[in-house]
């Protein structure tokens, strides 16, 4: 399930490489319309899902609890300058209790964090569904322990401190600027010159604030990692999650 749903995910994103003009879907605003409409459906079925066949009431306790941290770290960076305190939550939560949590941990934090900012809009799906990716591959990281995992959680919080950025550029970017320009997206221009015309458009734009949130995810791994692992371990152990 979680595979699928991480697969509708990523289509959710890259659909504009796929997208001709006089497509079905092409008339107008309806395709983001009908994006926007999913999207949510989306999410509350891999919540559905996931709660109903891996996590039990004490994982689901945790969840909620994380979940509520992590909602009010997020107002302490405010994202300025790209400088984001709730993503090294996710990553460590991810790291401790595997892919499926950090999944829905991520999508639960952005959900709960915008209704406690005021937050909601239309990018809000792609937010938790970006943010449920960064705590689904830190659950896929490899075995490591002591400082070799510190070291391998840093770089994963640096590679998704722009991933996150990249998949939130790239869910408004086709809309963002007009057919003109030779940042603009082209509908009907093969994969690869829109994919070009992207990396253009992100450096110009983005790639400070993208820098800022990875520096920020290494600096609080680094300095906190270790005794959030160990503090979160300790949990798992005592509430004897499976």
């Amino acid at each position: 399930m979680l595979t699928v749903v991480a697969v509708m995910s990523v289509m959710a994103f890259c659909w504009p490489l796929l997208w001709q003009p006089g497509a079905g879907m092409s008339g107008g605003q309806q395709t983001p319309l009908v994006f926007a409409l999913i999207l949510p459906v989306v999410i509350a079925l891999v919540m559905v899902e996931i709660s109903g066949n891996d996590l039990d009431v004490k994982a689901l306790a945790l969840l909620g609890v994380l979940s509520a941290v992590g909602a009010a770290v997020r107002p302490l960076g405010a994202g300025t300058a790209g400088l984001e305190a709730i993503f090294f939550l996710i990553i460590i939560a991810g790291r401790v209790f595997g892919p499926g949590f950090g999944f829905v941990l991520g999508n639960t934090t952005l959900f709960a964090s915008a209704l406690l900012t005021s937050g909601v809009g239309p990018w809000l799906p792609f937010q938790m569904l970006a943010a449920g990716f960064v705590g689904l591959g830190a659950g896929l990281l490899p075995r490591a322990r002591g400082w070799w995992e510190v070291a391998l959680l840093a770089g994963y919080g640096f590679v998704a401190g722009f991933g996150y950025g990249w998949l939130m550029d790239f869910a408004f970017w086709p809309f963002a600027l007009g057919n003109a320009s030779e940042l603009s997206f082209q509908p009907g221009a093969p994969p690869a010159e829109n994919l070009h015309r992207f990396v253009l458009y992100n450096m110009a734009t983005s790639m400070a604030w993208n820098a800022g949130r990875a520096l920020s995810n290494v600096a609080l791994i680094a300095l906190l990692g270790p005794a959030m692992l160990r503090i979160l371990r300790r949990a798992a152990r005592r509430a004897a999650f499976e």
